[in-house]
């Protein structure tokens, strides 16, 4: 397809996107607040319409990444950023393990019950970091990521919002090569 013709592939009108209308001109922690949802949202969509075939569609070998491991990735990373790192919680991993480290890509599966429970999941640890941010008392408030130097809410929002913007350009690409939809 030629580039002028592309626009008409996106996902959807500036009058039904999600990200538009949330909050502006707000604080810090509300400003970190509004992007990190949006970058969220947008993996939402690039996700949206497709049967668990397509969401576990891999990009091209010997790449295991699809979208539906990307979903389980993310879950996997709010998990241990907040969950974890932040409020000191001793939980397993979701999806990784010693003997299957990128168990998130590779048990990506075309089968509708491990999509659904991959967005389920998704969702709750994203809800749980929502809480966790919103009830912090500050963003100066600090956890040890992996017996590393601390990190404080402030730099985990930054960092958050830096994965979901790097592996939407991956979602982007994504579902470009699954059924030609673009952008936004």
């Amino acid at each position: 397809m030629s580039g002028a013709g592309r626009r008409a592939d996106m996902f959807l009108g500036y009058e039904d996107d999600p990200r538009e209308g949330g909050p502006s001109l707000g604080d810090e922690r509300a400003t970190l607040a509004e992007f990190l949802r949006c970058q969220r949202l947008t993996l939402e969509l690039k996700c949206s319409g497709l049967d668990a075939e397509a969401m576990a569609r891999r990009s091209v070998e010997p790449s295991t990444m699809s979208l539906l491991g990307l979903v389980r990735h993310m879950a996997e990373v709010e998990r241990d950023w907040f969950r974890r790192t932040m409020a000191g919680q001793d939980v397993p991993s979701l999806y990784r393990s010693e003997s299957a480290p990128d168990g998130d890509f590779d048990g990506a599966v075309p089968d509708p019950k491990a999509v659904a429970e991959a967005w389920e999941t998704w969702r709750a640890e994203c809800a749980f970091a929502d809480r966790f941010a919103a009830e912090a008392l500050d963003l100066d408030i600090t956890g040890n990521h992996q017996d590393e130097a601390e990190v404080s809410l402030r730099e985990l929002l930054v960092h958050m919002i830096e994965e979901y913007a790097r592996h939407n350009g991956h979602a982007d690409l994504l579902r470009e090569r699954i059924d030609g939809r673009i952008g936004q």
